[in-house]
C-alpha cells in the first residue's frame, strides 16, 4: 500500500449549527469553530470535516443547497471562512467540506430556471420525466417516505427526489451538469480544502428507463434505494470526477457508501480506488431493521464485535477504513453500542479504546468525547428531524402506540446527535447566551467539557490520552499500518484484537461482560501502555507473575507484547 499523508491523521465531524454559537443567535457559526481550534488540536485531531454550511433554505439541515459558492449567512461569511482556513493550517491541521452533488435545493438557481422552462437547458441538469397513464414514471419511495416523483407544473411531468421533495435529483448523465459540478470542487479546493466528505454519491447513477419494481410496503411503493442496487456503471461516474478534480490536488476523499456490490470495495478504496476511503457502516447496519425504526434492533455484542472485526479483516485486504462509532446521522454511540451495565464513564472510556486503535482512520464526533448521550423528547413536537417525524409516522401506521413511537425516536433519531455541544453546566450548556435551535439535552450540568478538563480521569482526557498514544513516535507505525488481527474470540464479553508489525505486536483488550475474565498471554513479558481506568501497574505487575491480566467489567488495556 503506497503510503498517504492522511493515514495516520485523527479526524473529528464538526455538526456547525450544534457545535458553538458566538453570535447568541441559537445557532453555532464559523467564528465559533475557530474559537475552539485550540481545543480539538489538544485532543489531537488533525482533520475537521465540517458538516454543510452552504447556502440552503435547511429543509434538510444543510444537505439542500442553494448555491454551493455560498456561505449560509447563519454561520457567517466567506471571510470568516479564509480565516478558518488559515488558523488551521497554524496549527498543521486540515478541513474537509461536505460534498452534496447527488442533489440539489429547489431553491438552487438551476432548478428554479429549470421550472421555469421544463423543456430547456436546465431541465436536463435534472431528470423531468413522463408520467405513465397520468401517474408518476415509477413506484419509487424517497428516503424519507412517499413518493420520490412530484409533479413539474404545467406539464404532464415529473421530477425525481430520492430525499425530499426540495431535494431535486441531479442528471449525472448531463455533460454541461458535470462540468458545472468539478467547477465548483476545483475551486474549493484551489481555497485550500485538503478534500471531502463525500453524501449519499452512490445515488448518482440513475436507470434512465426508472423501472417500478415489486412493492415492498403497503403504499405500493418500493425503496428508491432498489434501482440503485440494480443499476450499472456508477463507478465510471467516480472515476471521471476523481480524474477532473481530486487527483489534481491529492485531495483526501471519504465516500459515504450504501449498498456497494461486495465485489467493488477494491475499486472504490483500493490503491487506484475512486476514493481515499469510504465510511465502515456495518455495526450501524445491525441495528436497522427491515422496516423501519420501530423494528430496529439493539446489537447484540457477539454480532457486534463479529461484524466489526470481520469488516476490518476484509477492509485491510484493500485500502483504509474510515472508523466511526456515531455521526449527524446515527444516534450516540454510547447508547446505542454500550450494554445498559456499561452506560457510564469507564464504559465510555472502553468503547473509545477499542475503537481508536482499530485499522485505519479515526472520526471521531462532536460530543462523542466526553460520552453525550441520547436525548429523551416527551413529544414528537420536540423533534426538528424530517427523517424523525416521517419514521414517526411510520410507527403509528404500522399498529405502534405514541409511546412505542416515541421510544422508537429516542433510540434512532438523527436529533439525537444534534443537540447542542455540552461545553459547560452554565446556560445552555455553554453553546450561545440566546435560545439554541435545538434544545439541549438535560443532562448537561452533568456531561460537559468543563467539568471533564478538571478531571484527569474523565472520558475527554482519556481522548486525549488514547490520541497521543496512537500518534505517539514510538507506535505510530503499529497503529497506522500494523495488521489488524482478532482475539479471545471464545471469551465470553471480550473485545480483543492485536496490531501487528514485524517488529511490534500491541493487544488492545476490553472486557464488555458484567464479570471478571481472565486473558492468558502467550508471553508473560508485556508492557501496559494504557488502562481506561488507571490500573496500568497493577495489571503490569500480575501478568508479570501469572502470565495473564484479568479485566473486570468494563475495564479496557492496551498492551505491548514480547
Amino acid at each position: 500500500m503506497s503510503r498517504k499523508w492522511w493515514h495516520d491523521k485523527v479526524a473529528y465531524q464538526i455538526y456547525p449549527k450544534s457545535f458553538m454559537d458566538t453570535n447568541g443567535d441559537g445557532i453555532g457559526d464559523l467564528r465559533g469553530v475557530i474559537s475552539k481550534l485550540d481545543y480539538l488540536k489538544e485532543l489531537g485531531v488533525d482533520i475537521i470535516w465540517l458538516s454543510p454550511i452552504y447556502q440552503s433554505p435547511f429543509v434538510d439541515q444543510g444537505y439542500d443547497i442553494s448555491d454551493y459558492y455560498k456561505i449560509a449567512e447563519e454561520f457567517g461569511t466567506m471571510e470568516e471562512f479564509d480565516e478558518l482556513l488559515a488558523e488551521t493550517k497554524k496549527r498543521d491541521m486540515y478541513v474537509l467540506m461536505d460534498l452534496v452533488v447527488n442533489h440539489c435545493s429547489d431553491k438552487h438557481e438551476w432548478f428554479q430556471k429549470a421550472l421555469a422552462d421544463p423543456y430547456g437547458k436546465y431541465a436536463g441538469y435534472f431528470h423531468f420525466v413522463k408520467g405513465k397513464d397520468g401517474k408518476e414514471p415509477s413506484n419509487y419511495r424517497s428516503y424519507f417516505g412517499g413518493s420520490a416523483w412530484e409533479p413539474v407544473p404545467g406539464t404532464d411531468m415529473y421530477y425525481l427526489h430520492m430525499f425530499a421533495r426540495e431535494q431535486p435529483d441531479l442528471n449525472w448523465e448531463n455533460p454541461a451538469l458535470r462540468e458545472e459540478i468539478y467547477k465548483m470542487i476545483n475551486w474549493w479546493l484551489d481555497k485550500g480544502l485538503a478534500g471531502f466528505r463525500i453524501d449519499a454519491i452512490i445515488n448518482i447513477k440513475k436507470d434512465l428507463d426508472f423501472p417500478s419494481y415489486e412493492p415492498d410496503g403497503p403504499d405500493g411503493l418500493v425503496c428508491c434505494v432498489k434501482m440503485v442496487e440494480e443499476v450499472e456503471g456508477v463507478g465510471e461516474y467516480f472515476e471521471d470526477i476523481k480524474k477532473n478534480t481530486f487527483a489534481k490536488y491529492d485531495a483526501f476523499t471519504v465516500a459515504e457508501v450504501f449498498n456497494m456490490k461486495d465485489d467493488e470495495l477494491g475499486e472504490f478504496i483500493g490503491e487506484k480506488g475512486h476514493f481515499s476511503t469510504m465510511f465502515d457502516f456495518s455495526a450501524h447496519m445491525l441495528a436497522q431493521g427491515d422496516k423501519g425504526w420501530y423494528n430496529s434492533r439493539k446489537p447484540e455484542f457477539k454480532a457486534w464485535r463479529s461484524t466489526i472485526f470481520d469488516a476490518q479483516l476484509c477492509l485491510q485486504k484493500v485500502g483504509h477504513a474510515a472508523n466511526i462509532i456515531e455521526n449527524h446521522d446515527e444516534p450516540r454511540g454510547a447508547s446505542r453500542f454500550l450494554p445498559e451495565h456499561a452506560r457510564n464513564e469507564a464504559g465510555k472510556k472502553m468503547l473509545a479504546t477499542t475503537f481508536l486503535f482499530l485499522y485505519g482512520i479515526p472520526f471521531i464526533y462532536q460530543g462523542q468525547e466526553i460520552g453525550m448521550t441520547n436525548c429523551r423528547k416527551n413529544d414528537i413536537s420536540e423533534y426538528d428531524d424530517i427523517s424523525t417525524l416521517d419514521q414517526y409516522q411510520e410507527a403509528l401506521a404500522a399498529g405502534c402506540t405514541e409511546e412505542q413511537a416515541l421510544e422508537c425516536c429516542y433510540e434512532n433519531s438523527r436529533d439525537n446527535a444534534r443537540t447542542p455541544m455540552q461545553w459547560s453546566d452554565g446556560e445552555n450548556a455553554g453553546f450561545t447566551t440566546g435560545t439554541p435551535w435545538l434544545p439541549v439535552n438535560p443532562n448537561y450540568t452533568e456531561i460537559n467539557v468543563k467539568d471533564q478538563e478538571s478531571r484527569p480521569d474523565s472520558v475527554l482526557n482519556h481522548y486525549r490520552k488514547l490520541t497521543a498514544l496512537k500518534k505517539s513516535p514510538e507506535y505510530k507505525e503499529v497503529f497506522t499500518y500494523g495488521r489488524f488481527i482478532p482475539d479471545h474470540e471464545d471469551q465470553e464479553g471480550i473485545f480483543a484484537y492485536h496490531r501487528k508489525t514485524d517488529e511490534q505486536d500491541i493487544l488492545v483488550a476490553a472486557n464488555y461482560g458484567t464479570e471478571p475474565c481472565t486473558l492468558k498471554m502467550n508471553n508473560a513479558s508485556a508492557k501496559v501502555l494504557l488502562s481506561n481506568v488507571g490500573t496500568e501497574d497493577v495489571r503490569g505487575q500480575e501478568i508479570a507473575e501469572t502470565g495473564a491480566v484479568t479485566l473486570e467489567s468494563c475495564e479496557a488495556v492496551v498492551l505491548l507484547l514480547g
